[in-house]
């Protein structure tokens, strides 16, 4: 069986190395060989000059992608789904929010057979979550309730980039959102179409705007959009 890990980045200079690191050093309790997909999303401020190198130094279980403009993590996700090998797709920030070694309990029910998606959750209660903005939260929650409502699942946390698929159910859908508007997206469509989901309590080492984040108040109107389009 083989885990593909897809990783969009836009300017994640300071952290590439680091989430890249962590990622190849994971032992995972199955076995299971791994896959490493990288979508540079048009960086500016090194992160692809430090790609190529990689490029050149690393083995066949490393692909690398360059857009020529920026497009957005929905996007680059479809890039990097397009060079997907493997029985189960893993999405993995670039920003280190987002702790690898949750894998094995992301993975564990759907190499089970029990589960055809899995969703990590900060809410949850399984791990250590850094506290950080109020109304974030509120926002989060808010379309969380309304992706539920559209698609009757009852997530605690739809947004979570820790999200798993068979790459059967993933590859069945037709995504068409570029930037955040992936999240409901992805979530709805699957819904409808009847697979299960599971969700599992993760850690979250969450960033602030002076660290580098970069979701803000426009990708949560564009979210809701989403969830109203779909």
């Amino acid at each position: 069986m083989k885990l593909s890990i897809i990783i969009p980045v836009f300017n994640e200079k300071n952290t590439i190395s680091k989430i890249l690191d962590k990622v190849k050093s994971i032992n995972l309790n199955q076995v299971i060989t791994k896959e490493i997909i990288i979508v540079d999303d048009c960086s500016t401020d090194g992160t692809k000059e430090f790609l190529k190198e990689l490029d050149i130094k690393e083995n066949k279980n490393l692909k690398i992608n360059y857009s020529n403009n920026n497009e957005g993590k929905g996007a680059s996700i479809r890039k990097g789904l397009l060079k997907v090998t493997g029985d189960i797709v893993l999405i993995q920030d670039a920003d280190l929010e987002y702790d690898p070694n949750d894998y094995n309990k992301l993975l564990h029910p759907i190499i089970n057979n029990e589960a055809d998606v899995v969703y990590g959750s900060r809410f949850a209660g399984a791990g250590s979550t850094r506290v950080l903005f109020f109304w974030h939260r509120i926002a989060n929650g808010l379309l969380t309730l309304l992706s539920n409502m559209k698609s009757n699942l009852n997530l605690t946390d739809m947004e979570c980039g820790y999200k798993v698929f068979k790459t059967s159910a993933i590859k069945s859908v037709n995504l068409k959102e570029n930037r955040f508007g992936f999240e409901p997206e992805v979530t709805i469509k699957l819904a409808k179409k009847g697979f299960i989901f599971y969700e599992v309590g993760i850690s979250y080492h969450g960033r602030n705007y002076d660290q580098g984040k970069k979701i803000g108040i426009k990708d949560a109107f564009s979210a809701l959009y989403c969830i109203l389009r779909y």
